[in-house]
């Protein structure tokens, strides 16, 4: 069985975070969502997303770190939203973790400020090609920044990144055939009567 991590902190995009949480689950891959620590956050796995709706994560980033550490999940995952992204690019344990999956060969995803505002401080979109929230590409390294494009979503080898909320179902729908193959991609694009 496939698995995957998805990072949460305060102000996450509900609808970037949870689309593909729900798609990857209904493919059948073990999905584990992870509390990222902010100076907002209220209990220890309790997240609030940017539109005030709490989730309770799966674990916390100690508590997956400590299973994870040698043995990541296939893919991981960081939505976006503006202060979640923030949120997520100060925690330098997520950003070292990020850097490791990638470096062993693990598929490393993020949607709307995320591929700037997180992956931008890490070495994962090094001479790839990548999107973000349209602007937003400004706020990741110089270097990266030549190899942005406004596309709705880009897979470039282990790196897949994508635009926002609009573009949710497309990326979850390119995570499941990554990770499940295109039968298993067909099948839940047909059962949830995708367009």
């Amino acid at each position: 069985m496939k698995k995957a991590a998805v990072f949460l902190a305060d102000g996450f995009e509900e609808v970037e975070a949870l689309t593909p949480v729900d798609y990857l689950r209904r493919a059948g891959v073990e999905l584990i969502t992870v509390a990222i620590p902010s100076p907002t956050m209220k209990e220890g796995k309790t997240v609030t997303g940017s539109h005030k709706i709490p989730v309770i994560a799966d674990t916390t980033l100690k508590e997956y770190l400590a299973k994870y550490a040698d043995n990541e999940p296939d893919l991981v995952f960081c939505p976006g939203g503006s202060v979640g992204a923030d949120n997520l690019s100060e925690c330098a344990e997520l950003l070292e973790h990020l850097d490791k999956c990638y470096d062993d060969g693990r598929y490393v995803s993020a949607i709307c400020a995320s591929p700037a505002v997180v992956l931008g401080k890490t070495k994962v979109p090094e001479g790839k090609r990548w999107t973000c929230y349209p602007g937003m590409q400004k706020e990741s390294h110089p270097d990266y920044q030549l190899k942005y494009e406004d596309k709705v979503f880009i897979t470039d080898g282990k790196l897949i990144t994508a635009r926002g909320a609009g573009a949710a179902e497309e990326f979850a729908m390119e995570l499941i055939r990554l990770l499940c193959g295109d039968e298993v991609a067909k099948k839940i694009h047909d059962g949830t009567l995708q367009r």
